[in-house]
């Protein structure tokens, strides 16, 4: 009813000032436009669109035809009865009209609804091949309007895929150009959207998103840019405890006639924000679970601050479960392509237009070297040579460009290794300092103080060894540079083991035994760097549990497996693995079942340790019944030089 009614309105305004109006079309063709538009996706809406055809026809309006392509390829789009083929062929009656009446912002504009039909039918990637393709056209053309508006798509799919780095640098391409065009097409845009987008390319509560949230909200020249303003502006107060700021913005957003502008899941954050505040969320209420990963994120964050911790840890565990990692390594590859096909469509086009330059001097040669033969010659021989040398230019820079986006391929893999490297190396004993923790909060009476005591013993371990493992991820390169520190003490051969045991227990699966089975004399001592032993064996552990279903797994220790070595080994009752992939496995990253949850960096990160301490791990191939890895650690003693009186001694 209320669309109705604004119908009819704008009908009217559009009566009383003749000409003024939005499209600049004639009164009955605008007339007739407003109509077609409102019923789009209803019955009669074909009847509607011929109409102003007809009209548009009558009254020689070249706008309003092309705007009865328009309305054609947004009423099949509404269709669910559409086929692909009949979507493209409009687009392309569209492209056609658009350039012979010179309305090129259709033209391009077509490429947007092709794309946000394949977008919406979850067919992510035709999505982008349209954009893409839109793009070529673009460059081609040497059209700056629509090179902006396929950054602006380009910004759309990465900030959607969460790329907020390259999403920041389309919209600094956007805002730029926008800044410095002087085609009207551009200047006739509402800028404020990539403002606001560009202020969500910063972490919560940073002073750059709302510096440049506010900049939209004076920018704003649309309700529609005025109310996503507001909705960012709430979520800026929520995410600082504001309630006040809070509560401000949000009552702007709520009366606002266009809160759809914002995303459909802006109500629904807004109700939980709400729910916070008052305290009447729960961690199983439903709603939590039912947003996009990135608004999800943005309510665990404002659950963290306000300390509703029972709330914001569930929702992090969500966003993990439900990243879509295939998914995104597939798109992250064809991004990657599309940026660097991109590159290089730029230097062809800069290359065409020298090629074109060139064909007009050799013109200019010809009649010359007519009139002046030798000096014709001479400027000939000169100009070929410095073209090809261009032309290597060029071409190297063309090479360049490629192994700039290879190194950046590579660089974006090893950021995401790290974060993964974190993750798994952390888990363990930030395991063991929770589990051992609790126990220690447990009400007086339960524990007896030997057994409190053992307790913060744990506690204590885990700590220096994730103290440890964060230095050690922080200083890789150091570790690659042979900087590696090894820091070696008194080591008690079975309290290692048995921390080690002790760190990996609680990832032992229903129904398998975790034994110690030493093949020598305890106790036994040694001068050895017990953390970095420890850190072996817990991951050796830890990836036995991950593979072995049923039976047991063992744990033991000799000395005379590998003559002058103390050899551990952790032997499992698993599938076991082929001997072909005994290296293999021990190379970063590699993992030989992808349904097993780790990363692949275990057992490199073993061998790197092993190699430090002058030992080995290895696979023992001759085993059968399951697994059987070897660990070797050398009893030789470093030489006197390599002790550090404040800390033990320094290999």
């Amino acid at each position: 009813m209320k669309r109705l009614l604004s119908t009819l309105l704008i009908i009217i305004s559009s009566v009383a000032y003749g000409q003024n109006n939005p499209y600049d079309l004639t009164d009955e063709c605008y007339k007739l436009f407003l109509r077609a538009d409102s019923m789009i996706g209803k019955e009669g809406f074909e009847s509607a669109n011929d109409s102003l055809l007809k009209a548009a026809v009558a009254n020689s309006d070249d706008k309003a035809r092309v705007l009865y392509y328009v309305l054609d390829l947004r009423g099949l789009i509404r269709n669910p009865q559409t086929t692909d083929e009949e979507v493209l062929q409009a687009q392309e009656r569209l492209k056609e009209i658009a350039l012979q009446t010179g309305y090129r912002q259709y033209f391009y504009q077509s490429y947007e609804y092709t794309k946000n039909y394949f977008f919406n039918t979850n067919r992510i990637l035709k999505a982008v091949e349209i954009i893409r393709e839109m793009q070529r056209e673009a460059v081609s053309r040497d059209d700056a309007y629509g090179k902006w508006c396929s950054a602006r798509e380009f910004s759309a799919i990465y900030g959607n895929y969460g790329d907020r780095n390259t999403q920041r640098h389309y919209l600094t391409e956007i805002i730029n150009t926008y800044i410095n065009s002087d085609d009207p097409l551009i200047r006739r845009q509402t800028i404020a959207p990539a403002y606001i987008d560009y202020a969500n390319t910063f972490p919560p509560q940073s002073d750059s998103l709302r510096y440049f949230v506010r900049k939209a909200w004076g920018l704003a020249k649309t309700p529609q840019d005025s109310v996503r303003c507001a909705f960012q502006l709430a979520i800026i107060g929520a995410l600082s405890v504001d309630y006040a700021e809070y509560a401000k913005w949000s009552e702007i957003y709520d009366k606002s006639p266009f809160r759809n502008a914002v995303t459909r899941y802006a109500p629904r954050m807004l109700e939980i924000t709400d729910a916070l505040f008052d305290g009447s969320i729960t961690s199983d209420d439903r709603r939590l679970y039912n947003l996009p990963t990135q608004n999800a994120r943005t309510i665990a964050k404002i659950a963290e601050n306000m300390g509703r911790h029972d709330i914001a840890e569930p929702v992090k565990d969500y966003c993990l479960d439900t990243k879509d990692k295939d998914f995104a390594e597939l798109l992250d590859m064809q991004l990657l392509e599309l940026d660097a096909q991109y590159g290089n469509d730029l230097l062809a086009a800069d290359l065409a237009k020298k090629s074109e330059q060139v064909a007009r001097i050799k013109r200019a040669i010809e009649i010359f070297f007519i009139l002046v033969l030798l000096a014709g010659l001479a400027l000939m021989f000169l100009y070929v040579r410095s073209l090809k040398r261009r032309e290597a230019r060029d071409a190297a820079m063309i090479e360049e460009l490629r192994e700039a986006n290879e190194r950046a391929r590579i660089a974006d893999a090893a950021k995401d290794r790290f974060i993964q490297n974190m993750t798994h190396e952390l888990r363990t004993p930030l395991n063991a300092i929770t589990g051992f923790s609790q126990l220690l909060a447990m009400p007086d009476g339960m524990f007896s103080p030997e057994e409190k005591e053992d307790f913060g013993h744990h506690v204590i371990n885990g700590t220096r060894m994730m103290t440890m493992l964060l230095d050690d991820i922080m200083s890789a390169s150091a570790m690659d540079s042979s900087g590696y520190r090894l820091i070696e003490e008194e080591t008690d051969c079975e309290a290692v083991c048995r921390e080690a045991m002790t760190s990996a227990e609680h990832r032992l699966q229903s129904g398998v035994n975790l034994v110690f089975t030493p093949r020598m004399d305890l106790p036994f001592s040694f001068s050895s760097d017990p953390l970095r032993i420890q850190q072996v064996l817990t991951n050796l552990l830890t990836n036995a549990c991950k593979h072995t279903a049923s039976g047991e797994i063992r744990l033991g220790c000799s000395l005379e497996e590998v003559p002058g070595m103390l050899t551990f080994f952790v032997e499992d009752t698993g599938p076991g693995i082929p001997p072909e992939e005994a290296e293999r496995i021990f190379e970063r990253f590699v993992k030989l079942d992808d349904f097993v949850q780790g990363t692949g960096l275990g057992l490199s990160i073993c061998r790197e340790i092993a190699v430090k301490m002058g030992g080995k791990v290895y696979l023992d191939t001759s085993y059968s019944g399951g697994s059987r890895f070897v660990f070797c650690v050398p009893l030789t003693a470093p030489a006197a030089g390599d002790i550090t009186p404040e800390f033990g001694r320094e290999v």
